[in-house]
């Protein structure tokens, strides 16, 4: 993980496949599971404003895959940042298992070990909770009373707000896979968050490229079937972005 006195940059490279296609004049930008890395985010936005200088297109949409808080220590910035729309394009915000965590502790404290196994305690911290103190005094109940207490209802919102998955062109975009058996439509919210067995290993078509994170990879796994943008940015620091410009893919990380 890159200390706060280094630089950080960024890279671009582009992909061989063309099994599929951006709508006529839209690009479109996905970014894989953020997991509280603010500052890799920063760096990535910046890269994308110098991408659209650079190369000027009729609309342009940034897609997030899900992940955005857990693991990482800066999920309050990465909520700040995302909720308020601060970023060079317009969003669409996916939800991934993490948010989902989340949403059963706010309405129901007895779900805080499943949300801390999910890497909780990073993303409490980051908004001036301290669970273990908490737990003391009250247990899981004081912990949800507390964050509560220090969770910005803009937050909240964006999070309630999320979706379960959006479709360009020849792209359907959802945090963790789908499974072929049933139409991209009509998917199971859990398999649309959680799935790995029978998506992963399944070489054939789902009748559009689908874009997903959720799985950590050393590289992007950039496939005629699929693409995964999951490269482990919280322990990395490699934050990975696919800009999909008609037949194009082109991939931006930072290094």
């Amino acid at each position: 993980m890159m200390t706060s006195g280094e630089a950080m940059t960024t890279r671009w490279f582009p992909s061989a496949l063309k099994t599929a296609e951006a709508p006529p004049g839209m690009r479109i930008y996905a970014i894989g599971d953020i997991h509280g890395r603010a500052d890799l985010l920063h760096v990535l936005a910046e890269a994308m404003v110098e991408d659209l200088r650079a190369r000027p297109c009729g609309q342009a949409v940034t897609v997030f895959i899900g992940d955005y808080i857990d693991r990482g220590l800066g999920s309050n910035g990465v909520l700040k940042r995302l909720s308020t729309g601060d970023f060079p394009t317009p969003i669409v915000a996916l939800r991934g298992n993490h948010e989902e965590a989340l949403l059963r502790f706010l309405n129901d404290a007895a779900a805080l070990d499943d949300w801390v196994e999910n890497g909780a305690l990073t993303t409490l911290h980051s908004y001036g909770v301290d669970a273990g103190e908490e737990v003391a005094q009250g247990g899981a109940s004081q912990v949800r009373v507390k964050f509560l207490s220090h969770f910005p209802q803009e937050h909240r919102r964006f999070i309630e707000e999320t979706r379960l998955w959006a479709e360009y062109g020849g792209y359907f975009f959802c945090h963790a896979g789908v499974r072929r058996s049933a139409p991209l439509h009509l998917q199971a919210p859990h398999d649309l968050m959680n799935i790995r067995e029978g998506f992963l290993d399944c070489g054939e078509s789902f009748g559009k490229v689908i874009v997903h994170g959720h799985t950590p990879h050393n590289d992007v796994e950039d496939l005629p079937n699929r693409i995964n943008l999951d490269t482990r940015a919280f322990k990395t620091g490699v934050l990975t972005a696919v800009a999909l410009d008609g037949a194009e893919r082109r991939f931006i990380q930072t290094a």
